[in-house]
């Protein structure tokens, strides 16, 4: 007896020691997420570079310094990027978690684990997504170049925005280039986390896995057509598979939505009808786009503005016919006149966001599937500098991409009137 009651003590205290408990698996309940019996609703960020941070002594106070800030005004979540490909691109991350196929950098993994045991701490919560359809990171170009052996398609060489998607898009039927990206998450989902000790597949801080970063069939058009099916199936088979080795987490794809669809509604639609699939997800890019123009500003930020709130009701309506949670994993906007400095004025971002978040307060007024809001991205306590700079020094790193201008649509910690609006949207969802 005397035993008993010890091994239960020792338990009791190792349970402990992470401050998320074994119930606190965020699930889905019809159209709406549930953690520990109540709906959760969020507005959080993108910070794809947090396992960088997490990997060097450096690195790691200012990701402490962030997450304590980030939980300070209530946001409880990050998506963040949990695979990157060492490839051949003249703007993609030299540092990276897979250096070649099978072959991982501990290093970051660690900073990964690292990442996530102080998430728990705070009882944050991280999307992660696996693979990306865009260059900067390896992604599926990158898979691609191992299978078939042959040179890699580098759009800062050529210009051929479309003959790169095309090549990433050949990932979907090519089998060695999937068995290469299914034993890396294989080994992610089973790894230990060398600071909590839970295994990932057991941690209730990871909320989702997410297939890939922006996936798309390829550029719009026929490409795009010809892909269509074997797109629509991989992301089914990848979801229900992620599942068959984990049985706790959510998946989800990292769709855009209509325009990651090739523009095609039906396309979307089919894709997430799929019992694997557990939400849906999609992005809202004005700029890219073509709705706003920094030097026309005052002209396009009504269209803008206008355009998104048609773009994210119309994602709401898909997410009700589908009977699924959906969440904007992406949305930002250019700092005034395309300036990157954290001095440089917001105006027209703050309009923006202001008019985001009073779409995300009324859907969730009325319980509509809205569920969840993350800004792109997350620059914090970051320094701007050049791309070429960031790799090496954990104070450069913001949530612009490499090849992208560094700084260009971070939200630094000084940016303390978005960081308001977006505290002040929380705040109010969670008292209603």
């Amino acid at each position: 007896m005397r035993k008993y009651i010890i091994l239960l003590i020792l338990l009791s205290v190792l349970v402990g020691c992470n401050s998320h408990s074994g119930n606190e698996f965020i699930s889905v309940n019809g159209t709406h997420f549930d953690l520990k019996g109540k709906p959760y609703r969020f507005v959080g960020f993108n910070m794809w570079y947090a396992c960088y941070l997490g990997a060097t002594s450096e690195g790691q106070k200012r990701l402490l310094k962030e997450l304590d800030t980030l939980k300070s005004y209530g946001f409880d979540n990050l998506r963040i990027l949990g695979g990157s490909e060492k490839s051949a691109f003249d703007r993609s991350l030299s540092l990276t978690i897979q250096t070649s196929p099978g072959i991982y950098n501990e290093g970051l993994l660690k900073g990964l684990d690292f990442v996530l045991a102080e998430m728990g701490k705070r009882k944050m919560y991280a999307v992660v997504y696996l693979n990306n359809y865009w260059q900067w990171s390896g992604g599926m170009a990158q898979y691609m170049n191992w299978s078939k052996s042959d040179s890699v398609t580098d759009i800062d060489n050529h210009g051929d925005f479309s003959r790169m998607m095309k090549y990433s898009a050949s990932f979907y039927a090519d089998t060695k280039a999937n068995e290469l990206f299914r034993n890396y998450v294989k080994m992610l989902v089973n790894r230990t986390n060398t600071f909590s000790g839970l295994k990932y597949r057991n941690d209730p801080v990871i909320m989702a896995w997410e297939l890939a970063n922006e996936p798309r069939p390829g550029p719009d058009g026929a490409v795009g057509e010809k892909n269509i099916d074997q797109f629509i199936r991989w992301n089914q088979e990848t979801s229900a598979w992620i599942h068959s080795i984990d049985h706790n987490h959510l998946v989800t794809t990292g769709s855009e939505g209509i325009v990651g669809a090739i523009q095609r509604e039906d396309y979307f639609l089919r894709t997430h009808n799929d019992t694997a699939i557990d939400f849906i997800t999609f992005h809202l890019w004005a700029k890219n786009w073509g709705w706003f123009d920094t030097k026309r500003a005052d002209s396009t930020l009504p269209v803008s503005i206008k355009n998104a709130r048609e773009y994210i009701n119309h994602h709401i309506a898909l997410a009700r016919q589908l009977g699924k949670p959906i969440t904007m994993e992406e949305f930002g906007l250019d700092r005034d006149s395309g300036a990157t400095s954290p001095a440089s004025t917001i105006k027209s971002r703050n309009e923006y966001f202001r008019s985001i978040m009073k779409i995300f307060e009324d859907s969730s007024a009325v319980n509509a599937p809205l569920a969840g809001v993350n800004v792109w991205a997350y620059g914090g306590f970051g320094k701007p500098a050049s791309w070429e700079k960031v790799m090496n020094n954990p104070e450069f790193f913001l949530g612009d991409p490499f090849g992208e201008p560094q700084g260009l649509n971070s939200v630094y910690i000084s940016d303390t009137t978005t960081m308001n609006i977006l505290w002040k949207t929380i705040r109010k969802i969670r008292e209603k």
